[in-house]
């Protein structure tokens, strides 16, 4: 794969979603959660007004509605811009 963002955006492999509740319980796919986190996979080079903080292997936390979900090589990906991003774990 060779995605390069443009200005301010970010590629994002989102977490996989939880498969068992605390008691084992299975979640079918249909009522599983979206995830709200996952790797920076790629990033743009940021714009004249905002620089871009994030890096490549970042570990973040993001909206439950942010991004645009993309598919490539069979897998799922989100590309959504700096500003979505709500934190970095550490």
């Amino acid at each position: 794969m060779n995605v390069k963002p443009l200005a301010d955006r970010v590629l994002i492999s989102p977490a996989p979603a939880e498969e068992k509740t605390v008691a084992g319980i299975i979640i079918p796919d249909t009522a599983k959660e979206k995830p709200l986190k996952g790797k920076v996979v790629a990033v743009g080079d940021g714009t004249k007004d905002e620089k871009m903080v994030l890096k490549a292997g970042d570990e973040v936390l993001y909206g439950k509605y942010a991004g645009t979900e993309i598919e490539i090589d069979d897998e799922k990906y989100l590309i959504m811009r700096q500003s979505d991003v709500l934190a970095i774990l550490a």
